[in-house]
């Protein structure tokens, strides 16, 4: 059995809007000036405590709570007006329901997101059970430490030799290598291909149609099994 396990904010769905907007929101309501967009969404891919961290140093770190409530409240309250809706990539859909289809691959999810965003996300784009693992910053650490792959593994019983990591950070290509898995860097999302294969990536690919491909060389499955 296959495993591929899948990042979201930057690999499935376009956030950096949405994200953007939380971010601000918890630079204003502790009177710190916003780093610049570029600086900011850097940090997509960790959990949201961490991510702040990265981004206001040493200096600040007591304000990192109030920052993280500030944003975790935006969302909730965007969320409830409606206005919360990250868009899936070109492809994204078509992907996961032909992986989904075949009997021989499962289809997991390792995100910095808290599972509440994840539900949002399966509610926005209809994708509930799709996949049967989903591990978020609500019960692993931050990536790039291996603990989301690791438990995915635990989960399915899927060997690492069998699992692929899908991501658009650093941070999911030195999660995947940390725990032994492959990977594959996407170029739409948050870090460049030199990061990416820096960090590990087993493949680059550049949109959705690449990804069987990707997938057979590196995986070896039966293309026509379903």
């Amino acid at each position: 059995m296959y495993l591929i396990v899948f990042d979201v904010d930057g690999t499935l769905v376009d956030s950096q809007e949405t994200i953007y907007h939380g971010l601000q929101v918890g630079f204003e309501r502790v009177g710190l000036p916003m780093p610049d967009r570029k600086t900011a969404l850097s940090i997509v891919g960790r959990s949201l405590e961490q991510a702040f961290a990265d981004l206001v140093g040493d200096e600040h770190l007591d304000k990192i709570p109030v920052m993280a409530d500030a944003y975790r409240q935006s969302k909730i309250m965007r969320r409830q007006q409606g206005a919360e809706i990250d868009p899936l990539y070109p492809g994204a859909r078509e992907a996961i329901d032909r992986l989904h289809a075949r009997d021989d691959i499962l289809l997991g999810i390792a995100t910095g997101k808290a599972l509440r965003g994840v539900r949002h996300m399966q509610d926005t784009h209809d994708l509930h059970g799709k996949f049967v693992t989903i591990q978020t910053a609500d019960t692993s650490p931050s990536k790039p430490h291996p603990d989301m792959i690791e438990r995915a593994l635990a989960e399915t019983g899927a060997e690492p030799e069998q699992t692929v990591m899908i991501g658009d950070t650093g941070f999911d290509m030195a999660m995947a290598r940390d725990a032994g898995v492959h990977a594959i860097g996407v170029t739409w999302g948050y870090h460049d291909h030199s990061r990416l294969v820096e960090e590990g990536a087993t493949r680059i690919i550049h949109d959705f149609q690449e990804l069987d491909s990707a997938l057979l060389e590196i995986l070896k499955f039966d293309k026509e099994t379903a």
